[in-house]
């Protein structure tokens, strides 16, 4: 029984340096990471910037005092890195956690910061402006399609043959990976069990017509197993 895992491709990160909104602290009600890459884009920005322990100590006091919202419990653990405390890592996705902002948050006219890429999806800004909830955007990375991944999955198809499951971790994975996945598989493609870890990965799948076998009840590697073993046995 053979399952391949199809995670995000590295990324590059581009445009503003979030270090120079992080020191404006006082222009934000807090902060919003989706994903590991943006947290990891901040983390860079402040290593590279050569910044003085005193500052970074500096900066972990003053936007402790500040709300600081995730996605998923990888995204929590590296904010717990920077020395912050994360809430709504249980929410699952984007738009229950935009949900959960709005109950969080009170009337107040600065926005929250919101560092992300470029293929961010629009329904958490939306449904945060929907609800009055002033959001600050900021591109600090870019997805895009590692240089060797058509080589890498031919050579696993060649080897492996086709596997029984093929799991998705984001939209841009199936954007990058589905095209060689059908190619390779040709009339075998339907035998493929779909996996998806999570709701809005499981709608990207389903945007390009395939059958979504299972999405992980929550994005952790243990739920994603269990629905794995329950649809491939």
């Amino acid at each position: 029984m053979k399952v391949l895992l199809l995670k995000d491709p590295k990324d590059g990160e581009t445009g503003p340096d979030p270090y120079i909104k992080l020191s404006h602290h006082e222009k934000y009600d807090g902060i919003i990471f989706t994903s590991p890459r943006a947290v990891e884009a901040v983390q860079r920005s402040i290593e590279e910037n050569n910044i003085t322990e005193n500052w970074q100590n500096s900066l972990k006091q003053h936007w402790s005092n500040k709300s600081v919202y995730v996605v998923g419990k990888a995204t929590a653990s590296l904010v717990k890195d920077l020395g912050l405390v994360p809430q709504g890592e249980d929410c699952g996705n984007a738009e229950k956690l935009a949900s959960y902002i709005c109950n969080q948050e009170s009337s107040t006219s600065l926005p929250l910061l919101f560092p992300c890429g470029q293929l961010k999806r629009e329904a958490l800004p939306k449904i945060l402006r929907e609800n009055s909830v002033p959001l600050e955007c900021l591109t600090v990375y870019q997805t895009s399609q590692h240089p060797q991944l058509q080589e890498s999955l031919a050579v696993y198809f060649s080897e492996q043959g086709v596997p029984a499951s093929v799991t998705f971790f984001s939209p841009s994975g199936v954007k990058f990976c589905l095209p060689a996945i059908q190619k390779l598989s040709g009339n075998l493609l339907n035998q493929i069990k779909f996996a998806a870890i999570g709701p809005t990965t499981a709608d990207a799948m389903k945007a390009e017509g395939l059958h979504v076998s299972c999405t992980a009840e929550k994005p952790t590697p243990q739920d994603l197993a269990v629905g794995i073993k329950r649809v491939i046995q």
